[in-house]
């Protein structure tokens, strides 16, 4: 094993409290899209597998309505550090295309243009709308490094994908009635005394309304470190909190009818 080997295993090797310990310093920062302790120590033992340091998570990886996924520019990276090469020919806010080349997996160019999106049914949605370029990078990216040497991607897709990923839908099951037969029992008369019994208070539960949060998730991606700074420099949540806590509904709905009025503004402030 060569000195830079030894060196690359002995940094990756970090002890399970001290992960414990940058999970929850990860999640509180409320910068990398990770909503909780057990999401981060998840993607950290993933990484460690993989030979990575730990804190490799905050920059590689995003979680996206609960499922983990991989950077474009990560995935990309990984590429090319396991001897891939891309030749990009098109990079438009129409088109854009790339060959991609691997040792153990040959060549292959990838096209992914606007009417292809539009045939998949993505072109009409708001991120498509606002960033197409960026939109159509990623996929060619994951589709071009998938086909030619899928190894370095562990299953994992792109936070574009993962955002188009529809919810599991469950079927109805059927279930056959089964005749009842019900007795009849005559019982003798019971005499009761009348007694006060106190009414039972009726907790009504609180509902609490996440839809604009994932609809506003959607659209903010890989944006939402500047997205929750700049939240917090405007007072809208404090420290350690997430663009998921705002409380004023009026600004949430005012965000949300204009999210790219309000991703330029964030883009403006936040450096």
């Amino acid at each position: 094993m060569s000195n830079t080997q030894l060196t690359q295993q002995v940094n990756t090797q970090v002890a399970l409290g001290d992960m414990q310990v940058m999970a929850s310093a990860i999640v509180k920062s409320g910068l990398f899209g990770m909503k909780t302790p057990d999401q981060a120590l998840a993607l950290m033992i993933v990484a460690t597998a993989e030979g990575r340091h730990p804190g490799s998570v905050a920059s590689d990886y995003h979680i996206i309505q609960g499922r983990a996924s991989l950077k474009a520019d990560s995935m990309l990276a990984r590429f090319q550090q396991s001897g891939g090469r891309v030749e990009w020919h098109d990079h438009t806010n129409e088109k854009v295309s790339a060959t991609f080349s691997h040792p153990a997996g040959g060549s292959l160019r990838i096209d992914w243009d606007m009417a292809r999106a539009k045939a998949a049914g993505l072109g009409s949605k708001d991120n498509w709308r606002s960033y197409p370029r960026q939109m159509l990078r990623a996929r060619v990216i994951s589709e071009g490094v998938r086909a030619t040497f899928p190894a370095v991607l562990n299953g994992m897709y792109t936070p574009e994908e993962v955002q188009e990923f529809d919810a599991p839908r469950t079927a109805p099951r059927s279930v056959k009635a089964e005749p009842v037969v019900v007795e009849k029992v005559i019982e003798a008369p019971v005499v009761v005394d009348d007694v006060a019994v106190p009414a039972t208070p009726v907790i009504e539960a609180e509902v609490v309304d996440t839809a604009w949060a994932n609809e506003l998730e959607k659209r903010i991606f890989e944006h939402e470190p500047k997205v929750n700074a700049f939240l917090i420099s405007k007072g809208q949540i404090a420290d350690g909190q997430t663009f998921r806590d705002i409380a004023d509904e009026g600004y949430r709905n005012r965000v949300l009818s204009n999210t790219p009025r309000f991703l330029d503004a964030v883009l403006k402030e936040v450096a």
